[in-house]
């Protein structure tokens, strides 16, 4: 197993939890240093707040750590492809690498439905590695919406 999988089966841990609370199984980790500094969960549902995506939470968390809005060095692990709101988040955070495991054709921000990564698009570029732990991370999102119907 190589370092990325490794952060990306923390992020599957986390969406399990989400799936177990029933909430959208999304997780996050956010690395500094070769360190997992931030962690997190969908919890839309039960915030009652649709920001409260796992990113989200996870780059809050990881400022607080950091005692800084600047994320600079730091590296986010999801599982799900990012939304157009997390991506500007991770953007104005100053993230250096989003690493996800599924693509999302409908609402993915990062090259499936939108690209909001092109070089050169805003004052920060991010750098988009997709693919890790696809299979999994794919199944986890479709057994959710399969016990839904």
């Amino acid at each position: 197993m190589n370092v990325h999988e490794m952060y990306m089966h923390k992020a599957l841990q986390e969406a399990r939890k989400a799936f177990d609370e029933e909430e959208v199984p999304i997780g996050a980790v956010i690395v500094y240093n070769n360190e997992v500094i931030a962690k997190a969960h969908n919890q839309i549902v039960m915030l009652k707040d649709p920001t409260a995506h796992a990113e989200m939470i996870a780059i809050t968390q990881a400022s607080a750590f950091l005692k800084n809005e600047r994320l600079i060095d730091c590296d986010i692990y999801v599982t799900i492809e990012p939304c157009s709101m997390c991506t500007g988040a991770m953007i104005l955070a100053r993230l250096r690498n989003v690493y996800y495991g599924t693509s999302d054709k409908k609402t993915g921000a990062c090259g499936s439905a939108v690209d909001l990564t092109k070089p050169g698009m805003f004052n920060h570029d991010l750098n988009v590695n997709g693919g890790i732990l696809e299979t999994e991370c794919r199944k986890i999102i479709q057994n959710f919406f399969l016990k839904k119907r």
